[in-house]
């Protein structure tokens, strides 16, 4: 799907929505029905998430509109990540769903936003919409981070990405997640995650590691060195316990641990 029938599919859903829970229809009206784009709402939920007191929605509603519209993959990278969070998560019916509900998902768009703030020099704005994040959705992610598109946080209470994570295309991230370093070092010090990965429940990698393309983590592991490409690890220390058994355990999202 492109990202503007994501965006009629969103307008679809949330008229019928509304119409079935009128005591919502003025909630579904000023999120979704009365904007004209996909960036429109996107910018609109993010900026009155994030705003307070002292910085007003329309304020960031601006930043967010400029930095959601400064590159034309900005828009398809969102709603592949919104796909992927549909097709991933049983739990989600709707494509208006993670829009509106998700934190997960807010949550790594308002990162997007913050990333290209911190690219352009904006690094104190970026910092701040890093804060409000974290204390909103409990999901803290550094601007500085590279995270790549088809991405799903699940559920993201307590996801932690550091400095100099790199995050490549399609991996699922759920909740507890640490992407962290191993003490005060500086430079390249967090761990660099390949395509199709899965990272289950509350696991800790820690330190410029290598998680190899289409790996798993298990639930509450501890990664201290590189994991091969295809292959499970589990365990504090965790250690190579099989094979992965998908061919993209991001797309697949069985947790299961498979010795082989």
């Amino acid at each position: 799907m492109t990202a503007d029938e994501v965006w009629q599919a969103i307008r679809e859903e949330t008229k019928k929505r509304a119409e079935a829970e009128p005591v919502l229809a003025s909630f579904f009206h000023t999120t979704v029905l009365e904007h004209d784009s996909f960036s429109s709402t996107l910018a609109n939920q993010l900026a009155n998430d994030l705003s307070n007191a002292s910085v007003q929605p329309m304020m960031l509603r601006s930043v967010m509109k400029e930095a959601i519209k400064s590159k034309a993959e900005m828009i398809t990278n969102i709603a592949e990540d919104l796909i992927a969070t549909k097709e991933r998560d049983p739990a989600c019916k709707y494509f208006s769903t993670p829009l509106l509900f998700y934190k997960g998902f807010k949550a790594l768009q308002a990162y997007k936003v913050s990333h290209w703030l911190w690219t352009n020099e904006r690094h104190t704005l970026a910092l701040f919409i890093q804060s409000r994040c974290s204390e909103v959705y409990g999901v803290d992610i550094h601007p500085a981070a590279q995270i790549g598109k088809g991405v799903m946080i699940d559920h993201g209470t307590g996801v932690v990405i550091g400095e100099t994570s790199v995050v490549d295309d399609n991996v699922s991230i759920f909740q507890g997640v640490t992407l962290g370093g191993t003490g005060k070092e500086t430079g390249d010090r967090h761990p660099k995650v390949k395509e199709g990965v899965l990272l289950s429940a509350a696991c800790t990698i820690l330190g410029n590691v290598e998680i190899g393309k289409n790996a798993k983590v298990g639930a509450g592991s501890v990664v201290l060195s590189d994991v091969k490409e295809g292959t499970t690890v589990a365990g504090v220390p965790a250690k190579e316990v099989g094979k992965s058994g998908k061919t993209s355990p991001a797309d697949e999202v069985d947790h299961n641990i498979y010795k082989n």
